[in-house]
């Protein structure tokens, strides 16, 4: 079996569900969130852009449904023995054949948690779902069971986090001699996608964040590619990945000469970073983060200019997001502990006078204060000038 991690690994990953489903009084969960398998049993697969579940009983023990062309996938992938398979034909209904398998499972009239909160689950397999659970079982939305014991991540697991952030730090290292009046988005884009898989990572969960000109104040991806101006700025937003976990980066790189006005939005930017690494330390929430960043943007009367969140934690994830569930946004209580991954990000966006400009890195939290996994510092950078 390709496994990312040992045998004990995922012992302990099962040990620590089961304990929270007695917790919960859930004899069962279902699974459709694909970093949840991933995570429980290294099933590494992008079947759940189709119907898939993995089963699991209080006991411990495991079944996936699934498609035929998944089944080796999940036997070379995973830790997972018995593997169903439900058939492709015109108006299938794979919820029927849950349905039929909760009950072979003995699991009629009991309490079952489902993940509701996933890309895995559409809102038509909602539907169909809920049907057929309806007068069978208990069922209790159990979206974020998984998800909030994979927010304290394993040595194991720092240690992948760690490869992603050399991976993001050497995909920078290949963009910046590429960042020029005159050299296309393409290239540098290429160029940085290329060096994460050469070196062994991964594609990242969502598409990299390559937008010059006006584009700079864009926070996704679009199609289309443009060629650099004498004066110009680039916001770029990527991460390394290693078996799926996530480091993401962000920075807005200007060409020519730095206008009075960015120099003003990194000023702030910085400021606002450094607030965010006091408060992200045990004995804070990841509501006071975003407190501590707003309050440096509102200061400045920034307020139009900054979005209501400034980071999330990351981790392994699958398309179409790396972000976790778990984001710093006003009122958030989640408390931060040690041995969170989180990125944590300043975006600041003047549309009336088209300046962008952008900082982030990933950070490990500590007992005390928390450690940057990039290497690369967080100056303001102008090329060409």
């Amino acid at each position: 079996m390709a496994l990312h991690f040992n045998e004990a690994e995922f012992q302990d990953r099962k040990a620590r569900l089961t304990t929270r489903m007695r917790e919960e009084k859930l004899d069962a969960v279902l699974l459709f969130a694909q970093e949840s398998m991933y995570w429980l049993t290294g099933y590494d697969s992008f079947g759940f852009c189709f119907f898939q579940v993995l089963v699991m009983k209080a006991d411990g023990s495991m079944t996936l449904l699934t498609r035929s062309p998944d089944v080796r996938q999940a036997r070379q992938t995973s830790t997972i023995d018995n593997v169903l398979v439900w058939i492709d034909r015109m108006n299938a209904d794979p919820t029927v054949d849950l349905r039929n398998l909760l009950s072979d499972l003995d699991l009629l009239g009991m309490r079952i948690g489902v993940e509701y909160d996933t890309h895995g689950m559409t809102g038509r397999i909602a539907r169909l779902l809920d049907a057929q659970l309806n007068n069978f079982c208990e069922v209790i939305d159990a979206s974020y069971i998984v998800s909030e014991l994979r927010l304290i991540k394993s040595p194991a697991e720092i240690a992948r986090v760690r490869e992603a952030a050399a991976l993001s730090d050497a995909a920078f290292d290949v963009a910046l001699p590429l960042i020029s009046a005159g050299r296309n988005e393409a290239e540098i884009l290429s160029a940085m996608q290329a060096s994460v898989l050469a070196q062994g990572g991964d594609y990242a969960a969502n598409d990299f964040i390559v937008g010059s000109g006006e584009d700079a104040l864009l926070c996704r991806s679009k199609s289309g590619r443009r060629v650099l101006g004498e004066s110009d700025q680039l916001t770029l937003e990527w991460a390394g990945a290693s078996a799926h976990y996530h480091a993401p980066m962000l920075r807005t790189v200007l060409i020519g000469e730095a206008s009075a006005r960015h120099r003003e939005l990194f000023a702030a930017a910085l400021e606002g970073m450094r607030a965010i690494e006091g408060a992200l330390r045990p004995g804070h929430s990841f509501g006071e983060v975003f407190d501590a960043h707003a309050k440096v943007l509102d200061d400045r009367g920034l307020t139009r200019q900054r979005f209501n969140k400034c980071g999330y934690s990351v981790g392994a994830r699958f398309a179409p997001s790396w972000m976790e569930h778990q984001m710093f946004l006003a009122g958030n209580p989640l408390e931060i502990q040690p041995n969170m991954t989180v990125f944590a990000h300043m975006i600041i966006m003047d549309s009336e006078r088209q300046t962008a400009m952008t900082l982030g890195q990933t950070y490990l939290t500590t007992e005390t204060a928390p450690e940057a996994l990039s290497r690369h510092p967080l100056d303001l950078i102008v090329v060409g000038n």
